[in-house]
This record gives structure tokens, sequence and C-alpha cells, in this order.
């Protein structure tokens, strides 16, 4: 038999815990509390380039479902409300970090530098995605629920083997904490001590399914205890407290402490997709509410009271982010679609003979359907 490891060296589970209050670094009207616990090491320039990050998010985001409406995309997945948590995730990670998204990271995504327009083929299916994963080193989206978890851990596992330190970081949902793929995911990371970082956006409602529905747990971040990682709580709707918290997380992973888990509470202020009618499960006064924590309306008014925004800096914003928008609209719009074939180009080395079988009869249904020729 191989030697057991001893529990001598586990952490003590009340280390694990997260506080009794999520991390909150800036109230409602801007005004910054710092907490040397979770310093904000950003310079001026920084900081402004946190908000660009957001308006440039909420603008295409909107513009997106804009999109779908017109016909130009199968279904869209909106963020609004979550910019803060996204983009004060993705802005803690290095360059060489690597992020596995939802089908919702469209603010992390813009954080990283991916091309929007490229990510929207998967919504209009012409193709997966057509950005290039290892030039911002930001995964294709992931439809099936909780399924990124297990690809951001395989990776990290294999960084660390390879002594390559880089960090990943899993976004998923409130939602995804009830299947199973995240829970093989972080109870592989905690015995690997895999450097990777598992991110949940708790937005309240897992399409139609409230919060406590999904778990009986005080928080999602207590869930952390038992697969021996740290649990993390912050106000996901506040920019600076979300970098801080990631940070945090980040460096404790590079380090070779292994992995944490972040929970932060946010609100999804859209409907879970397009083809969602949030109507029949929330109220008018739950979404007003929620309204009222916007992280874009904070963030700008912190950013006023510090004197790092005027009416100058804050059309040039408005400006970028109707530039990119429109240079979104321009690459989606219309685009054709690919040859359907090209779903096995990407799949096998050597074809099976099962693989073989069904390209054959795609083919025959596409020569039928007068898509293709016999």
């Amino acid at each position: 038999m191989g030697e057991r490891s001893s529990r001598a060296d586990q952490p003590d589970p009340a280390d694990l815990l997260p506080p009794p209050e999520p991390v909150h670094l800036l109230d409602p009207d801007g005004t910054l509390h710092e907490d040397p616990d979770h310093p904000v090491d950003l310079d001026d320039d920084q900081l402004r380039l946190l908000y660009r990050h957001m308006v440039v998010t909420r603008r295409v985001d909107r513009e997106a479902i804009n999109l779908q409406r017109q016909g130009q995309l199968g279904v869209y997945a909106s963020l609004l409300g979550q910019e803060a948590a996204q983009v004060g995730g993705a802005f803690a990670l290095a360059e060489q970090d690597w992020v596995f998204p939802s089908y919702r990271e469209m603010g992390a995504a813009v954080t990283r530098g991916v091309d929007t327009g490229k990510l929207l083929h998967l919504f209009r299916g012409t193709w997966l995605s057509d950005h290039d994963p290892y030039e911002h080193q930001f995964a294709l989206y992931a439809i099936p629920i909780g399924t990124q978890a297990l690809h951001a851990t395989g990776f990290a596992m294999g960084a660390r083997l390879d002594d390559n330190p880089i960090v990943t970081m899993a976004y998923f949902g409130d939602g995804a904490t009830s299947e199973g793929d995240p829970h093989e995911a972080m109870t592989f990371a905690g015995v690997f001590k895999a450097p990777v970082v598992f991110f949940v956006q708790n937005n309240q409602w897992a399409i139609s399914v409230p919060l406590d529905r999904q778990t009986a747990a005080p928080t999602l971040a207590h869930k952390a205890v038992g697969y021996g990682m740290p649990g993390y709580h912050c106000d996901g709707n506040d920019v600076l407290a979300t970098y801080a918290v990631t940070r945090r997380a980040v460096e404790r992973a590079r380090s070779g402490e292994g992995p944490a888990f972040i929970e932060a509470l946010t609100y999804r202020m859209e409907a879970h997709t397009t083809s969602d009618d949030p109507t029949r499960y929330r109220t008018k006064e739950e979404e007003d509410e929620a309204g009222k924590t916007d992280p874009i309306a904070r963030y700008r008014r912190f950013l006023t009271n510090e004197g790092l925004l005027d009416d100058d800096v804050e059309e040039q914003v408005e400006a970028e982010a109707a530039a990119e928008a429109t240079r979104m609209r321009d690459e989606i719009y219309e685009a054709p679609h690919g040859d359907p074939m090209e779903l096995f180009e990407h799949v096998y080395v050597d074809d099976t003979g099962h693989f073989e079988r069904q390209k054959v009869q795609l083919a025959a249904e596409l020569a039928a359907a007068g898509e293709v020729d016999a």
C-alpha cells in the first residue's frame, strides 16, 4: 500500500471560513473605506481603466441584446448588473493567467482584450467561437453548466506539474454550484493544491430558481471548507472590493498554497437569456431595489469624488464604448455561416468508425436539404 497522507498538515477549518459579512470597500455614494487586509494597489490610470472596462462592457452587452432582437443572434446571455464582478475579478489576474468562462463573461472578455465581435459568433451559430484562446488566455465559452470548472482545474494541475507559475480562474454562477462538475473540480483542486480560483457570481437566480432553493449553506462561500480551500465573500457590485479579494486569492494560488473559492454577491438585472421572461418569477419591486446598487453608478461617484473623472474623460470613455459596440456590430451583422461539416474537423486526430458514419449521415442530410451538393 502507498503512504497515507497525514491530516496534520491540513488547514484549520476556522481559517477557511468566509468573513461574517462580505468584503465591502465602496459605499453607494462612492465613499471608499480602506481595508488593510484587502488593499487596492492601483494607480489613477488603472482606476480609470476599470471604469472604461465596465462602461464598454455594458454598451456591448446592450448591443448584443439588440442584435438578438434583430435576428442576428440566436440567443444571448446578458450580464447587466454584473460588470463589477467580472471586470474586478479579471483585472486581478496577470497577463499569463487563464480565464475559463461560462456563457455570460463578456465583462471578463473585455478586460482580457478579447475581440467582442468574434466572441458573438457562438451565439450567431457561425462557429463555436472565432477568437484564439491562446491570444489572451481566454478559453471558449462553456454552455454546459459548470464544465469549465473541470477545464480550469485540469489546466491548473498541468501547469503545476510543468512548474508553470500561472493561475487559472473559472467563472460560474450560483446555479452551477448545484451541479456535479464544479464539485468534482473543487475536490481535485483541493487535494492536489491546484492554482485555480473558483469565482462564483451569485446573481441570486439560476434561471427561475432562487438561491434559497440552491443551497442550505449560510453562504455559497461556506462550501469551500469542505474542499479544504478558503472561502472569500465580497460585494460583487463593488469593483474595488472584488478586485482586492480576487487579487488575494490569486496571489495565494500562485504562491503554491492551493485553490480558493470566491462568492461575489451581485444581481442579474436582465433576463437569464434573451429566451427568458423574468417577470414570471421576479417582481418589479425586487428589480427596482437591486437597481439601487448599480455597480457603474457607484464607481462613477467614487472616481468623481477622487477627481479622477470629469466630463472630458467620461465623454472619451462613452465614445470608446460606442465605437466598440459599432465595431462588434459590423463584425457580426449578416456574418456568413460556415460549412456544417467543420463540426468534424477538430475533434479526433484519427477518425473513428462511428465518427465517419456520422459525417456521412450529416452530408446526406445536407444534400437532401439542398444545402450542399450530393
